[in-house]
């Protein structure tokens, strides 16, 4: 299946009064990169969830973020430093006896300082680690399974595009070649043309060697020859539609293919000095970059 390097996708997960929720969401890019934010204390799990993404991301630029909300109070201690409050609570006594103040010291004032009182989420409990893996793995796996729906949606809509925009360049490839075979005896045509209105304009009598022309003309049909490029071409095509019904990321693939077409589009375009073929190649150009950038958007 054809999938696109573009998607994003939601999960969550919520179990022994935890919620854990996973976004994914990722943009086009020629490596396969991969960058996860988990939540404080989880990082060790990070290996796990990016082996579990490896599994079905293969390109892109991917990001990852976990978050975690627990609504248990054993997930999380709150520390004390009463050598930091007593210490506190005496400077503001001194403020107050100073600047004879009537405030006293109250516990709102105290709990603005977070050297007084910490909150510590114990995510690696040894007996609640598990869990926690658990609960970020299925999280991802949810996230991922609606981020993969979606890029094979779209990547079956690039695969459709495509597949339109190479029947058009086969058109167009068909139609150089009906019109290649007639190059030469065209040239012919307009060079004997040629050869004779000068003759008649010189106002001599001079004889026209046929052989000579001929020399000519087959030199010119023989670097004017498209027949191997024509062929090439129709063989990149076809394995290129080929490739677009494949199940592995084939994006690398298709852009190289794409390259050699637009190579030899070029030289036919250079070799063939015909107006009607030259015409055609232009829409052929025209046709392959939007093909190009579409494959740009394919795992």
């Amino acid at each position: 299946m054809i999938r696109s390097m573009t998607g994003y996708g939601r999960g969550e997960c919520e179990t022994d009064g935890r919620k854990f929720t996973a976004e994914i969401r990722s943009v086009n890019h020629r490596y396969n990169d991969v960058t996860i934010k988990l939540p404080r204390g989880m990082a060790e799990f990070e290996d796990s969830v990016r082996k579990q993404l490896l599994k079905e991301i293969t390109r892109g630029k991917t990001d990852v973020y976990v978050s975690f909300e627990t609504f248990s109070g054993s997930d999380a201690a709150v520390s004390f430093n009463a050598a930091v409050a007593d210490a506190l609570v005496g400077r503001l006594n001194e403020m107050r006896e100073r600047y004879q103040t009537s405030d006293g010291v109250s516990l709102n004032v105290l709990t603005r300082f977070q050297d007084i009182l910490s909150v510590d989420k114990n995510c690696l409990g040894q007996e609640t680690r598990d869990a926690f893996l658990r609960g970020v793995t299925e999280a991802v796996g949810a996230a991922l399974g609606e981020f993969t729906r979606m890029r094979g949606t779209e990547g079956e809509s690039l695969k459709n595009d495509i597949e339109a925009k190479l029947t058009n360049v086969g058109a167009f490839l068909e139609k150089i070649t009906e019109r290649a075979p007639s190059v030469p005896r065209i040239y012919r045509e307009k060079l004997s043309q040629r050869i004779a209105e000068m003759i008649s304009g010189s106002g001599l009598s001079v004889q026209l060697d046929e052989n000579r022309l001929m020399t000519e003309i087959l030199f010119y049909a023989d670097r004017a020859c498209i027949d191997e490029e024509l062929t090439r071409l129709a063989s990149h095509i076809a394995q290129m539609k080929k490739i677009l019904s494949e199940r592995d990321a084939v994006g690398r693939k298709l852009d190289f293919l794409a390259q050699e077409m637009n190579r030899e589009i070029n030289t036919i375009g250079s070799k063939a000095n015909d107006i009607e073929i030259s015409s055609a190649v232009v829409e052929l150009k025209s046709e392959l970059e939007k093909i190009r950038e579409q494959i740009q958007n394919i795992e």
